[in-house]
């Protein structure tokens, strides 16, 4: 899945990206840390794996999209 990155704290390795739809979705540092990346700036492309669905969705991996 793809979205965009919104918020994101280097310090707790953290934030929160915008689904398509423009739904907020907040991630925490193992989903960050699972994607292996080292910083993330408000407005990149990622792809994002999740769990769940509706209130319980839940984001385990951010990565930066690529083609």
């Amino acid at each position: 899945m793809q979205a965009t990155a919104y918020t994101y704290d280097p310090e707790t390795r953290s934030g929160s990206v915008l689904l398509d739809d423009g739904t907020p979705v907040e991630f925490g540092a193992e989903a960050f840390d699972a994607g292996g990346l080292r910083l993330l700036r408000p407005g990149q492309r990622v792809r994002i794996e999740t769990e769940g669905e509706g209130a319980t969705l839940r984001i385990t991996l951010v990565t930066l999209q690529t083609l």
